[in-house]
């Protein structure tokens, strides 16, 4: 694969460094020179960092291309076996292991060194040699501290030398390595999300034999059944389907543009998001949306403590080897960071954005091939692992809405857009081949049917002064939702009317409530959200805002209320009801319970399978004021609330950054009724059915059942 002008250069500059870099390490594996206790894992992560450098050179020399199919398999799973689910309880990545060897300060820092360096696996198949010098410097550089720490560390409990230097110049270490390198990891990151020329993933694709297993491992990323199976199981596929798929695809895209009025001619960059073993359909995709005048943009997800987003996979991925990993290093920050090295990112990101703003503006927005099926994850706490203190909480809250206006002002909310789609993996179950020809059913829906019944269903919703939803069964919801006044009736409306453009399936109508007067419980059984599982989930909204929360997946109570916090919240005191919405497409409802996988569908599908309500922003973040209508002339007006009309006045009190969609299925239902202002009750939904005429054909899918 080829590589940057600007990415041979500096390999070139790093060249001496590198060779003095890689013969250190070869003498750390052979010596005893820091304390005894920390010997074994420096001695292990010199060997897995030559193990890295043997990589690259491979890479580099064309050694790999002449791999048999079972030697990259081997080597794949040597790279990543360290913290699988196997191997992870006596892993250094393990924090809860490494502080058990080394203590809890110590033990934090270690595994977090070890995190850092496991981050160089895809800079190795990149032939990052620039990358993997730093990586390699920084090892050394703490190495270095632990040969010479003498009677300087910290004393143990015993009240004994450990042979550990203090804690705080290994935090300084940590510090001014994240500082120094935001403006080359952070900086080129912000490159591989505008700038084309960046092409490792989009060369494989579009040149790689993809009916030859081997070229998945050419990413560098970990594989498993999950990436195999795909890979297979779309060359059984016809051409005229996977041509079908791409479509779906790219034209979500384009509509997503034409609905709200915004000028795709006036970009030509589009950010492609997927997991691998969906390369065919990728391939075909990169030819319609360079018909469309689009040139792709494919960036990996981030891997290192300076680019990542704590656990979240945004951009291209393979398998995740452990997501317990993922979780637990997902604070790693909170081992160095304060308002220096805030400021610091911020300064190095509107750098790069003023240099490159004639780049910045090219870019359309993303489009997203996400996968479901996977085996659910529930999160262990562990107490080892970093975590944020309140202030630092503060800061990284701080950090997420100054980087997000700053975004805004180069990438324009108002002229981006983007799609989302779903498939599942082989790991869904034995019935994958049939799941997987339904989805593609599920993804290609006669939208112009939905439109008409939503219509119908968003004529009696304009009727409304607020929706009440009641869960029955063991579902506790009890919610009114306040909607917008209408000040023309003929020319305006409440709802959108979401066909498939931007979220893929169709199958949903939804608005942006007036918080003031939105109360009540919103209550499900389990949920899936960004990949984490819920139990007994419950929020309490008072005039639209969070007032209280909690969840059964943790004994203590407490416990579960610091989960919420941390991964709904996203360190807020509250969010406000973002969006309110209906999902009518009952085809997929019926296929997850058919096939039992109602758990494992993605909130993008299971969002169209009941009613469900996303707190955070509203769907018109950073746009309210495009301009939209549905497909029937009339114009949506409901699209901010009093929170987000802050943007007015100032801008950093009125987004949130994020937007969690939560599902009630149909099955926990009581009822939906949109209430009049002279206290008609219309039904839309009872016992979860569809009810209201007009509607009654969503019911015919649960028939089935």
């Amino acid at each position: 694969m080829k590589i940057t002008e600007i990415q041979k250069e500096r390999n070139r500059q790093y060249e001496e460094r590198h060779a003095l870099a890689v013969e250190r390490l070869k003498g750390i594996v052979a010596e005893e020179t820091a304390g005894e206790r920390y010997v074994p894992y420096f001695q292990d992560v010199s060997i897995f960092l030559l193990e890295l450098e043997n990589v690259r050179r491979m890479i580099e020399s064309g050694e790999w291309e002449r791999f048999s199919l079972e030697e990259m398999q081997s080597l794949n799973q040597i790279l990543y076996s360290d913290v699988t689910e196997e191997k992870y309880g006596t892993s250094y990545a393990n924090p809860a292991y490494a502080c058990a060897n080394f203590g809890l300060d110590m033990g934090r820092m270690l595994s977090l060194l070890y995190a850092e360096m496991r981050s160089g696996i895809p800079f190795a198949f990149e032939d990052r040699a620039d990358y993997l010098t730093i990586l390699y410097e920084l090892f050394i550089e703490i190495y270095n501290c632990f040969e010479n720490a003498e009677d300087q560390s910290d004393q143990d409990e015993d009240g004994q030398w450990d042979g550990g230097p203090r804690i705080a110049e290994i935090r300084s270490i940590f510090y001014w390595y994240a500082s120094d390198y935001c403006d080359v990891f952070l900086a080129d990151r912000i490159m591989e999300q505008m700038d084309p020329s960046y092409s490792f993933a989009a060369d494989i694709i579009e040149n790689a034999d993809l009916d030859d297993d081997k070229y998945l491992y050419r990413f560098g990323e970990y594989i498993t059944e999950n990436e195999l199976g795909t890979a297979r199981y779309l060359r059984t596929l016809p051409e005229e389907t996977l041509q079908k798929m791409a479509d779906v695809y790219t034209e979500g895209y384009r509509i997503g543009f034409v609905n709200t009025g915004k000028d795709l001619s006036k970009k030509s960059v589009v950010n492609i998001r997927y997991t691998l073993g969906f390369e065919k359909v990728v391939r075909i995709a990169i030819e319609n949306f360079r018909r469309m005048g689009l040139k792709p943009v494919i960036y990996r997800a981030a891997s290192g403590v300076i680019t990542k987003r704590e656990h979240h996979k945004i951009g291209y991925c393979g398998a995740v080897a452990n997501w317990q990993y993922e979780y637990d290093h997902r604070q790693d920050q909170a081992l160095f960071m304060n308002k220096r090295y805030i400021e610091r990112r911020l300064e190095v990101m509107r750098t790069v954005y003023e240099k490159k703003k004639a780049l910045a503006a090219q870019v359309a927005g993303p489009a997203v091939i996400e996968t479901f099926g996977e085996k659910p994850f529930s999160p262990k706490t562990v107490k080892e692992a970093p975590a944020y203190s309140e202030e630092q909480r503060k800061l990284a809250l701080e950090y997420d809405s100054r980087s997000g206006q700053i975004t805004n002002e180069y990438i324009k909310g108002e002229e981006r857009s983007f799609t989302i789609i779903a498939y599942p993996v082989p790991e869904i179950g034995a019935d994958y081949p049939e799941i997987f020809n339904e989805v593609i059913r599920i993804n290609t829906l006669d939208a112009k049917l939905y439109e008409k019944v939503q219509q119908t269903m968003i004529d009696a919703l304009d009727e409304g002064e607020y929706v009440h939803v009641t869960g029955k069964g063991g579902n506790r919801t009890d919610i009114r939702i306040r909607l917008h006044a209408l000040a023309d009736p003929g020319k305006e409306t409440k709802f959108e009317n979401c066909v498939a453009d931007v979220n893929i399936p169709v199958g949903e109508v939804f608005t942006s409530p007036v918080l003031e007067g939105t109360q009540g419980v919103l209550h499900v059984s389990r949920v899936y959200l960004e990949g984490l599982q819920y139990q007994d989930l419950e929020l309490k909204f008072e005039d639209g805002m969070i007032t209280d929360y909690r969840c059964g997946n943790f004994g203590d109570e407490e416990e579960g209320r610091r989960y919420i916090y941390d991964n709904v919240l996203k360190n807020h005191a509250s969010l406000p009801l973002g969006e309110f919405a209906i999902g009518t497409n009952t085809t997929a409802y019926v296929t997850a319970k058919k096939y039992g996988i109602e758990e494992k569908m993605p909130i993008l599908i299971a969002e169209k399978t009941g009613p469900h309500f996303a707190v955070g922003d509203t769907c018109y973040s950073w746009s309210e004021e495009i301009r939209v209508y549905n497909p029937n002339g009339k114009e949506i007006v409901a699209k901010d609330n009093s929170v987000s009309r802050n943007r007015k006045t100032d801008v950093s009190k009125a987004y949130f950054h994020c937007h969690t969609d939560i599902t009630i299925p149909y099955e926990e239902l009581e009822e939906i009724s949109v209430v009049t202002k002279e206290g008609k009750h219309i039904i839309l939904i009872k016992d979860g059915r569809f009810v209201l005429p007009g509607t009654e054909v969503l019911n015919e899918p649960l028939d089935e059942l």
